[in-house]
């Protein structure tokens, strides 16, 4: 993981509060393709304020971890399916349709975590990602979600009531 993170190459101004490196109290999560080219890996190790129960990661850490890495893994997929390196323009942007965690085992605090995600199937602006959450070679938590591919610029206009 030694070349520059999906999310570096792609949206260095990112501020999203995962995976954005712009965002100064963000995690700063970092996505790489895996050797294997199926699956987009990412490693974090929880600060403690993480907690949940006594020395557990808090599930919505769990969730958010799952949220943004699955979330590049569909975008690398966009890129790859379009034959384009990621930061080549127009990014294909995409938002969460749908947030699935299945929770196996308790997660420990204290131990770096592997997410390990791949496409499970792509309909035109729709992936699925499966996204396995090991402490160290444990697997804690699955990741079922579906991507949706979007004009960000719009959805934002809509958000806001106004006209894209």
């Amino acid at each position: 993981m030694d070349s520059l993170s999906l999310q570096d190459s792609a949206a260095p101004e990112g501020i999203c509060y995962g995976c954005g490196g712009a965002n100064p109290h963000g995690l700063h999560i970092k996505s790489y393709w895996h050797e294997d080219g199926i699956h987009v890996m990412a490693k974090h190790l929880p600060e403690a304020k993480y907690t949940g129960w006594p020395e557990l990661v808090y599930g919505g850490l769990i969730a958010m971890l799952v949220d943004c890495h699955s979330n590049w893994t569909a975008m690398a997929h966009h890129y790859r399916s379009e034959g384009r390196e990621p930061g080549s323009l127009p990014r294909p942007d995409c938002v969460t349709g749908n947030l699935g965690i299945k929770f196996i085992k308790p997660t420990p605090m204290g131990v770096p975590l592997t997410l390990r995600a791949r496409v499970d199937g792509d309909l035109g602006r729709k992936t699925r990602i499966i996204c396995e959450v090991y402490a160290d070679d444990v697997l804690t938590a699955i990741g079922d979600s579906i991507f949706v591919r979007v004009d960000t610029a719009q959805l934002g206009a809509q958000a806001h009531g106004r006209d894209a």
